[in-house]
């Protein structure tokens, strides 16, 4: 049951990855290419903990949504701060 459940919502993810990946290319402006860039992130960190789940390995897929997650805080910090400011180090 519960690996139904898992791959249900596996599917779903990777659908909103998709369309995250539509905007991404197609975004009417900078901001919304953004925003679907960190969706992405996102998405990326809910695919590793439900693989995580899936194998029953929890703790290499968690470290490694963990390191995304990072990555993705800090890289949408420093893309906002240069469409902002022109440079990233004030």
């Amino acid at each position: 049951m519960l690996k139904t459940a898992i791959s249900i919502a596996f599917i779903m993810m990777v659908i909103a990855q998709l369309l995250n990946l539509y905007r991404l290319f197609k975004g009417p402006s900078l901001p919304d290419r953004i925003l679907a860039l960190d969706t992405m992130y996102i998405d990326a960190i809910a695919l590793f903990i439900l693989l995580g789940i899936y194998f029953t390995t929890t703790t290499t897929y968690f470290e490694a949504a963990l390191i995304i997650a990072v990555m993705g805080f800090i890289s949408t910090v420093a893309t906002c701060k240069y469409l902002m400011r022109g440079d990233i180090v004030e």
